[in-house]
C-alpha cells in the first residue's frame, strides 16, 4: 500500500511540474520584413602583366619589372592609395635558371587593385602597354556601408512585424503586449558582377592607342530581413 501511495504521488507530482512549464499565455506568431538595394561602391579588380616581346626578331623583349612601373605609375596616377595595390600571384617570376636558359620564358604577376570608381580602370589600363596586360577581372565587391545597413534593415523589419501584430489583434479587440520570442531570418543576395569585354580585344580598324575598354556592369546587392516573432496578446 505504502509503495502504490509513493507511485501515485510521483505521478502526481510530476503531472503538476509539467502542468506548470505549459505556457499558457495566449500568443500571435507573425513575421515582418525590411529590404534594400544597393550598388557596390568597393571594387576588387585583378590584373596580370606578362613580358612579351617587342619585335618580330624576338630578341627584345619587354621586361615585367617595366611592365610593373608603368601599372604602378597608372595606379598612383589615378589616385589610388598605394595600399590598395597589391600583388597577387607571381607565375614563373622566380624561375632564374629557366628565365636564363630559355629566351622564350616569359615571367608572369598577377595585382589587386581596390576602386570605389569604375571610371579610374580606363585611365589605370590606358598607363599601361597593352600587349603586357595578359588578362583583367573582377575579384570581388562590397557596399561600404554595409553594416550600418543591415542594423538598419533588421530594426524596421522588427517593427513592421509588431505592426503587424498591432492591427490584427486590434481586429478582434485585442492588444499586443511584450514580445516572447524574436528571431532573425536573412535572405542576403549578392549576384556575380558582369564583365562584358576584355581588355585585349580591338574593334576593327582600332589602334592599340583607341583599344576597347572593359565595360563592367553591376546588378545591385539586394538585402532582405525577415523577423519572425512571437508576441503576447493581452
Amino acid at each position: 500500500m505504502r509503495l502504490l501511495l509513493t507511485i501515485s504521488f510521483i505521478s502526481l507530482f510530476c503531472f503538476t511540474a509539467f502542468s506548470q512549464n505549459l505556457d499558457s499565455r495566449r500568443k500571435i506568431e507573425v513575421t515582418g520584413s525590411a529590404e534594400a538595394e544597393v550598388t557596390p561602391d568597393i571594387i576588387y579588380i585583378g590584373i596580370s602583366l606578362k613580358e612579351y616581346f617587342k619585335d618580330n626578331s624576338n630578341r627584345k623583349k619587354v621586361e615585367i619589372e617595366e611592365l610593373e612601373r608603368q601599372l604602378q605609375k597608372a595606379v598612383l596616377d589615378a589616385g589610388i592609395a598605394k595600399e590598395n595595390f597589391t600583388i597577387n600571384n607571381i607565375s614563373s617570376y622566380t624561375d632564374y635558371w629557366n628565365k636564363k636558359k630559355d629566351p622564350n620564358f616569359f615571367a608572369s604577376k598577377q595585382y589587386k587593385i581596390k576602386v570605389a570608381d569604375l571610371t579610374k580602370l580606363n585611365q589605370i589600363f590606358s598607363g599601361v602597354d597593352s600587349k603586357g596586360i595578359s588578362y583583367t577581372n573582377i575579384e570581388g565587391y562590397d557596399y561600404s556601408k554595409m553594416e550600418s545597413l543591415k542594423k538598419d534593415l533588421k530594426i524596421k523589419a522588427l517593427l513592421a512585424a509588431k505592426d503587424k501584430a498591432t492591427y490584427l489583434t486590434a481586429a478582434i479587440g485585442q492588444k499586443v503586449g511584450a514580445p516572447i520570442e524574436i528571431q532573425e531570418i536573412n535572405n542576403e543576395y549578392y549576384p556575380q558582377p558582369m564583365y562584358r569585354a576584355n581588355t585585349m580585344v580591338k574593334a576593327d580598324g582600332m589602334t592599340a592607342d583607341a583599344e576597347i575598354m572593359p565595360e563592367i556592369d553591376f546588378k545591385k546587392i539586394k538585402l532582405n530581413y525577415q523577423m519572425r516573432t512571437v508576441f503576447e496578446v493581452n
